[in-house]
């Protein structure tokens, strides 16, 4: 259904072209295990299901999602568990393989049983990847923007030490200068501070729990399986990203044999700090796995 007046209003800035306030997402409420999820959908076409990085929401990306709906294709992006209005997962639950079971209830809720286009950035594509892991039959193909999931995290000669080697002190030095460098931060600081800080303060265990998902995943396995089912993947790279290094993209790339590899300027966050050439890159990424030639299912 969908959200009531006093919902926070998530539409495009003003004075934007009639394109694309065409492709801005109507958000609403739908009820996972009975529990209020909150999403954001809207455009024609087949269905691309988006699903967003640790401490953001659906809304931090509504002006790069609006660029893919104009592309000719059926947006649909929940805040996930814990994450902007959603109710969090049970206690007790928050592993990867509950996020992916939240996601399969949530598109049954929506009567999407379709196989679709799975895209994630961040924690949201090793989502991703585990649902199209878990779910071939419902994953046409698949879109991993800045993706947690390889097993590297960075190497001193022929020594390579692996993401769970990586120390909190680590992230720490890199996340603020990766998340938001001063040349992006008048696009990206807003964002964060709408977004990130109402998630920490609403639902501090959530918040924190993602983080450990995200910090602790290596999905070497399930890649290398994708790669066996020739499941059709992109996976997309900001080159100054700090935080999925280029030591875990090189992995993820390995894991998965040959994928269409697309890598951008930018750091980890650069489909919101220009929403544009995220639209310009996701023409190109559509065209790759067939969706351009295909007929509107919605």
């Amino acid at each position: 259904m969908d959200l009531p007046p006093e919902a926070p209003d998530a539409v495009g800035p003003a004075g934007g072209a009639a394109s694309r306030e065409a492709g801005w997402l109507t958000w609403s409420r739908a009820y996972v295990d009975g529990r209020a999820a909150v999403y954001g959908e809207a455009g024609e076409g087949p269905t691309v299901v988006f699903l967003h990085g640790w401490g953001l929401d659906h809304k931090a990306y509504k002006r790069a999602l609006s660029r893919l709906v104009t592309a000719g294709v059926h947006v649909v992006a929940p805040a996930l568990p814990g994450f902007g209005g959603t109710a969090p997962l049970p206690r007790g639950a928050g592993d990867l393989a509950d996020f992916v079971r939240w996601v399969r209830l949530f598109l049954d809720e929506l009567g999407i049983r379709e196989p679709v286009l799975m895209m994630g950035h961040s924690l949201g594509g090793g989502i991703a990847i585990r649902f199209a892991y878990e779910h071939t039959d419902r994953t046409r193909a698949l879109v991993l923007v800045n993706s947690i999931g390889g097993s590297a995290w960075t190497h001193r000669g022929s020594t390579i030490r692996s993401m769970a080697e990586r120390p909190l002190w680590d992230w720490g030095i890199h996340l603020p200068a990766d998340i938001f460098p001063v040349r992006q931060a008048r696009k990206v600081l807003p964002v964060i501070v709408a977004e990130a800080l109402p998630n920490l303060l609403r639902d501090p265990r959530a918040f924190w729990s993602a983080a450990g998902v995200a910090r602790r995943a290596d999905l070497t396995t399930e890649l290398d399986e994708l790669r066996r089912r020739r499941l059709p993947v992109v996976v997309l790279w900001g080159r100054s990203d700090q935080i999925v290094t280029q030591d875990s993209f090189e992995a993820m790339c390995l894991a998965l044999g040959s994928p269409h590899v697309i890598t951008v300027p930018g750091t980890h966050s650069w489909l919101i700090a220009d929403p544009d050439a995220f639209g310009e890159v996701m023409t190109n990424v559509l065209d790759v796995v067939g969706l351009t030639d295909t007929q509107p299912t919605r």
